[in-house]
């Protein structure tokens, strides 16, 4: 399934029953007006094959991940700001908090991921995407 990734697109793998990724993977749907992401719930089969191949533990991920195949992985707050990049326009600004070191912004980041499914909650089951949709997630 890894071989079978779509070219030329960027992968969003991210928590498919917390609603603040919920709420984010809504966002960039939104907004992605050049169709560059594609999404994966880290909980999928093909999540965790991802997350295998590039080598990050399954076991204790609690962050969202941009994988970029054949290029690149981020995660924490360095996925946050290349999808802002990524999006461009107004979004591209959000680069701006790159100056902040990486280990402050990634405490900040741990901090709501911690926290996330007590402040905005959690699903039963990963989020199903409208037929519309359906092609965005892999």
């Amino acid at each position: 399934m890894i071989n079978e990734l779509p070219p030329n697109k960027k992968i969003i793998l991210f928590d498919g029953v917390c609603n603040l990724c919920d709420s984010a993977v809504q966002f960039v749907i939104k907004h992605d007006t050049k169709d560059v992401f594609h999404f994966v719930a880290l909980q999928s089969e093909l999540g965790q094959q991802i997350l295998k191949h590039i080598g990050i533990n399954t076991a204790n991920i609690d962050s969202v991940i941009l994988y970029e195949p054949g290029i690149a992985y981020y995660y924490k707050s360095q996925a946050a700001l290349e999808i802002a990049r990524s999006l461009g326009g107004f979004f591209h600004f959000g680069t701006i908090f790159k100056i902040i070191p990486t280990g402050i912004r990634n405490h900040l980041y741990d901090y709501i991921a911690k926290n996330r499914y007590q402040w905005y909650g959690k699903k039963e089951n990963c989020w199903v995407p409208t037929l519309e949709l359906k092609s965005k997630f892999l």
